[in-house]
């Protein structure tokens, strides 16, 4: 057996030579790692916290996203008269907006008679009052009242 020549574990030239021996990573103390599982856990926990409340909270989160929505369809269901109800109109002579009203109210000013579809249909002479809607989506249509 043939023993390796003396400068092969040498460093090059220029280089200090290695002190103490090999080197060994640095020992990680349990209270480190500890610490690191709880900050972990807190985390986790938070967000399975936060997700639970948002989904069962009776005042916030889920349950007031769906009673804004409800809120809304309500709101707009002010606005789209069926035929047979009684409507006031806010501003009649520019962006004219009906609100269903209790027909013996005295707010009551027209009663919806007929709902024509079709882009740009006129209200017959029959009726007093007419409010023509146009959408994006071709759905236009025009309502038609009468004076209560």
């Amino acid at each position: 057996m043939s023993m390796p020549p003396p400068y092969q574990n040498q460093p090059p030239h220029g280089y200090p030579p290695p002190q103490g021996g090999p080197r060994q990573p640095p020992q990680r103390s349990a209270i480190r790692g500890l610490i690191t599982a709880v900050i972990v856990l807190a985390i986790f926990g938070g967000g399975a916290w936060y997700v639970w409340k948002y989904n069962t909270d009776p005042n916030g989160g889920k349950a007031k996203k769906e009673a804004a929505r409800v809120a809304q369809v309500e709101e707009n269901k002010k606005h789209d008269p069926q035929i047979g109800d009684c409507v006031k109109v806010q501003d009649p002579k520019g962006k004219p907006l009906p609100v269903i009203v209790d027909c013996g109210s005295p707010e009551a000013e027209y009663k919806t008679g007929e709902r024509l579809y079709g882009p740009a249909k006129e209200c017959s002479s029959n009726f007093d009052y007419g409010i023509q809607y146009s959408s994006r989506r071709g759905a236009d249509y025009t309502l038609c009242f009468t004076k209560v």
